[in-house]
């Protein structure tokens, strides 16, 4: 659920997509009767989406979150007509777009930042970053013997920052990675990854840093947790090894301070780590999952219909893991599904209406079941 992922998509779409323009869908003339072609954001077969709105309209702007109260949201971009070099983190009310605007920058503007999170009061985020092992962008290897890789930097660090961009709490120390931050619904939780075990395993802490508690255990790389709308179960996804060969890999990899991310499935448990189960065996990448607001199913991305890697498009799973159903049909890459608080709207980042290009842009759609 971090830079990692759009970086590694974003490459799969240099090298395995060609030019996709709007699509086009079938209407009536209400006067003749006629069909008619006309661009729309919404393709065909997109029933859930009763309308939607393009937020961001260049660079690669990902894992947009809203406030408790839904008035504003937080994502992270690397637009570098923004004045950024890598991911920061920027602040939006939820009516803005930003066509020929710049948003404001509440990150230090130092270092790579990942998945931003408001807290319950609405005028603090938590983030992680790593400006406190230097001011410049760490180096972002991606390839190794020929294989997508994601870093796993060993300074990321946990922050909660004020509305205006101010530091005012450090809630992780510890060497090595701890990333990927999400808050309870119910404001007295955060889960979040840490390799702090020598594995890549989720923890939960208070909202103030107190009280770690390591909740998975299993080789793989747990991450991108969210918990369920009354806080009582959480989703993420994880890439688990199971072959002596995989397994290697994995550990060699881990060593060097990389993943490689290329096969993930879903698993669900309770907020302690109790009753894990997998709830996906779909194969390819399954990610960024999200609980629907009725806390009963899962949107999710995944690749598992695509041959070639591509493309990307949101589902919806029971909990029980039944009834998957598809929920976008781009030619390209749909991810990074969040349901506002009230459940009626669904901001996501897709690569629909770039003129064929790279960048990945956030939408909010209204929802309908």
């Amino acid at each position: 659920m971090s830079l990692f992922l759009r970086l590694f998509f974003g490459l799969l779409l240099v090298t395995s997509i060609v030019s996709c323009k709007n699509k086009k869908t079938q209407t009536e003339d209400a006067k003749t009767g006629a069909t008619k072609w006309v661009d729309t954001l919404i393709y065909a077969d997109e029933v859930h989406f009763k309308s939607l709105k393009q937020i961001t309209f260049g660079g690669d702007n990902a894992e947009a979150y809203w406030s408790f109260d839904d008035k504003q949201l937080v994502f992270q971009s690397n637009n570098k007509d923004w004045n950024v070099n890598c991911d920061q983190m920027f602040l939006m009310n939820a009516d803005e777009t930003f066509k020929d605007k710049m948003p404001p920058m509440i990150s230090t503007g130092k270092g790579r930042t990942t998945c931003a999170y408001f807290l319950p009061d609405n005028k603090h985020i938590i983030y992680a970053s790593t400006h406190l092992g230097g001011e410049d962008c760490p180096e972002t290897p991606l390839r190794k013997n020929g294989k997508y890789i994601w870093p796993i930097y060993d300074t990321y660090d946990i922050f909660v920052a004020d509305l205006e961009g101010n530091i005012v709490n450090q809630l992780t120390n510890e060497p090595g990675y701890d990333a990927e931050p999400t808050v309870s619904p119910k404001g007295d939780k955060i889960v979040f990854t840490s390799d702090r075990s020598g594995d890549l395993e989720l923890y939960t802490m208070n909202i103030d840093g107190s009280d770690v508690t390591q909740i998975t255990f299993e080789l793989g790389y747990d991450g991108g947790a969210f918990f369920s709308p009354d806080g009582t179960k959480i989703i993420f996804r994880s890439s688990r090894p199971k072959t002596e060969e995989a397994i290697k890999e994995y550990k060699d990899l881990l060593a060097e301070g990389l993943v490689q991310p290329t096969e993930m499935e879903l698993y669900i448990c309770n907020a302690d780590g109790s009753e894990l189960r997998q709830l996906t065996d779909l194969g390819n990448a399954n990610w960024s999952p999200f609980f629907h607001p009725s806390g009963e199913k899962i949107l999710f991305s995944s690749n598992f219909e695509s041959e070639r890697g591509f493309p990307f498009n949101l589902y919806m799973i029971d909990i029980d893991g039944k009834n998957l159903k598809r929920i976008t049909h781009s030619d390209t890459f749909d991810a990074f599904p969040v349901f506002s608080n009230d459940g009626k709207k669904l901001i996501f980042s897709s690569n629909r209406n770039n003129g064929g290009g790279h960048d990945t842009n956030l939408f909010i759609a209204e929802w309908q079941d």
